[in-house]
């Protein structure tokens, strides 16, 4: 579930098995449903199960999207109009081939050429995305070997929550992480973690060299 804030309007949208619904703010209209195509029918006795069917993973993005991953691997992009109930999947984004976990868009000032959406998924690999009328991969960066849960973008900074505990390319914790949150005015990240700790920490760029600092 995510708070999605338009400069037109604010949806509730909601993600599970079956499907994608969004809310007016308030929670008195269901103003859109996203069916999945979810299986029919359970497998047969002694066959492989039948694979899980998901959405996971929300952002608003380029003031008038509201972006969606699924367990295929495709992120579907809905234009979300002023008012009313007229939404459409505008796009679908195919460059994953694993389930999404988690999008995220810039909550900063994202520097020129940069990436103003991240999607990550259930193998580590992200991708940057410039987001706009028409999505536009701009890098990727490679699986690390273990799924990335959770990703923040941030004046074109992606944090990332992976399951040895990295946080980038921060050894941020001993154990898993399992909360991510970022203030996009500060630029301070929360990470907490199965260590038991919290940390807080100060993402900046060096003036002269662009360099990306974590303290």
């Amino acid at each position: 579930a995510a708070w999605c804030v338009l400069p037109s309007r604010v949806l509730l949208v909601l993600t599970s098995q079956k499907g994608i619904q969004m809310y007016e703010s308030d929670g008195s209209i269901m103003v859109y449903w996203h069916a999945l195509d979810v299986t029919e029918h359970p497998p047969a006795l002694g066959s492989l199960p039948a694979q899980a069917v998901f959405a996971r993973g929300i952002a608003a993005a380029a003031g008038r999207f509201i972006c969606v991953g699924t367990s295929s691997g495709a992120v579907l992009v809905f234009d979300i109009p002023p008012k009313g109930t007229n939404i459409t999947v505008s796009e679908v984004l195919e460059q994953h081939h694993d389930a999404i976990t988690d999008i995220a868009a810039e909550l900063g000032q994202a520097p020129d050429g940069a990436g103003d959406m991240v999607t990550a998924d259930d193998a580590g690999m992200l991708c940057i995305w410039a987001a706009g009328e028409e999505f536009i991969l701009l890098s990727k960066i490679p699986a690390f070997g273990c799924s990335c849960s959770s990703v923040k973008l941030w004046n074109g900074i992606v944090a990332g929550r992976y399951r040895r505990g990295g946080s980038a390319e921060v050894n941020a914790h001993a154990r898993w992480i399992y909360a991510l949150d970022l203030a996009p005015e500060t630029g301070k990240l929360l990470s907490g973690a199965e260590d038991s700790f919290v940390h807080v920490w100060k993402l900046s760029r060096d003036p002269d060299t662009d360099n990306i600092e974590v303290s």
